[in-house]
């Protein structure tokens, strides 16, 4: 217990909170990650390859949630060890990288809450009927609400399991009553019918969707705020950042079961208004729009949460002022947020494509920093951890795939403007 005392942050944590309050905090450093990630372009996209791919689409969810552990594992481990966040690390590696990184996780996740705005406002239309401008005000009012109470640690901890868990009982029920193909689906899993190109293209997309942008350093970093940090922890870090990806990986699966059930009845999904809407209703009637309308909300709101939330603990640390400014600087991004989606007359779609092209070229970087301080500064910032060789082979050959990832998102953002 002795090495438990030497750090900072662990201290006061530890002793006056005791096994119940790590089991919190880790729970909430973990759905704080998933959370990010099963937002409105998670449910789009799944919807989106499900119409297109079918059964095959179960390949592409296999192979994804593989490489997002590759990239999580890493990710977390770099920062929990260091008990560091990302921007500062950075800096230590490379003088000026952490504040590049800041930037570009702040405005990619500017833009993609947005999107989790104008996802809000559509979730309430589905589930009430709500305006969706009066829905996205609400919705935002709720998050800057559970952001700035005055036990933040806690409450946040607590909502952010309740959405989870509720978006993957609510879709379950959805996949229940959709009767899919369960049998083919594991099949093609492994010997998938569709096209490499098409594969390939859905995985890489659903992997920037999964772990790009500020997602895979959500979790990391509340973590490190929770007193988990340090090289005695590791094994924690390691249990948490896998069951992370392995939540999101289950919403993913169930809701893929939810729309192949629909798909493989022969409905059309594509040219829907609204393809994931018409899955719903088209699986469980009235009763399957109003859940989609409660998903939707809960994956929007808990992912406004999740984006401002880390977006400012990137820039926090690099003043006392703006530490101890946090609580108005999450409130003024949601504004920000909102007021963009308000003035804007770009379609929700469009936005959401474009968070995740911008998810994409931010990954390479944040993870290729952490790897070469991995790699290199094992000894001096990891407190001399020694690094498993085999974790960073694993990691350098996500970063491979990142960089790929990236160019193609550059490709995407060029598409938009035109």
């Amino acid at each position: 217990m002795s090495d438990q005392t030497s750090g900072s942050s662990p201290t006061p944590v530890r002793p006056r909170f005791g096994r119940v309050a790590l089991s919190s905090g880790l729970l909430g450093a973990m759905f704080l990650m998933a959370t990010s990630a099963i937002g409105p372009g998670f449910i789009t996209q799944t919807t989106t390859f499900t119409a297109q791919l079918g059964a095959a689409f179960a390949f592409a969810i296999l192979i994804s949630i593989l490489v997002d552990i590759a990239v999580q594992l890493n990710v977390w481990r770099v920062i929990g060890v260091s008990n560091m966040r990302a921007q500062d690390l950075a800096n230590k590696v490379l003088p000026g990288a952490g504040y590049l990184l800041a930037a570009l996780i702040v405005f990619g996740g500017l833009i993609f809450n947005v999107g989790n705005i104008a996802g809000t406002g559509l979730g309430l239309d589905a589930m009430i009927g709500l305006d969706t401008r009066v829905g996205a005000i609400l919705s935002a009012l709720v998050a800057i609400v559970i952001l700035a109470v005055k036990r933040l640690g806690a409450a946040l901890d607590r909502v952010l399991v309740i959405l989870g868990l509720l978006m993957i009982a609510l879709t379950l029920y959805v996949a229940v009553v959709s009767r899919p193909p369960v049998g083919e689906a594991l099949r093609q899993a492994v010997l998938p019918e569709a096209a490499a190109s098409d594969l390939f293209l859905a995985t890489i997309t659903i992997i920037g969707g999964t772990v790009g942008g500020y997602i895979t350093y959500a979790g990391a970093h509340r973590l490190i705020e929770q007193g988990r940090g340090g090289p005695e922890n590791v094994s924690a870090i390691t249990r948490v950042s896998v069951t992370g990806i392995i939540v999101t990986g289950i919403m993913r699966v169930v809701l893929f079961l939810a729309i192949l059930g629909v798909v493989v009845g022969g409905v059309s999904l594509m040219d829907a208004p609204n393809p994931s809407a018409e899955a719903f209703y088209q699986a469980a009637g009235e009763v399957g729009l109003r859940l989609f309308g409660v998903i939707l909300w809960a994956a929007a709101v808990s992912s406004v949460i999740g984006a401002s939330y880390t977006s400012i603990s990137f820039v926090t640390t690099f003043s006392p002022w703006l530490e101890r400014h946090k609580g108005k600087l999450v409130t003024a991004f949601i504004g920000i947020s909102l007021g963009i989606f308000l003035i804007s007359g770009q379609a929700p779609g469009t936005l959401l494509v474009m968070a995740g092209a911008l998810n994409g070229v931010i990954l390479p970087v944040g993870l290729g920093l952490l790897l070469w301080v991995a790699y290199r500064h094992s000894a001096t910032l990891l407190g001399g951890y020694r690094y498993p060789r085999w974790l960073l082979v694993v990691g350098g050959l996500a970063w491979a795939l990142t960089v790929y990832m990236a160019v193609r998102s550059l490709g995407g953002i060029a598409e938009l403007w035109q």
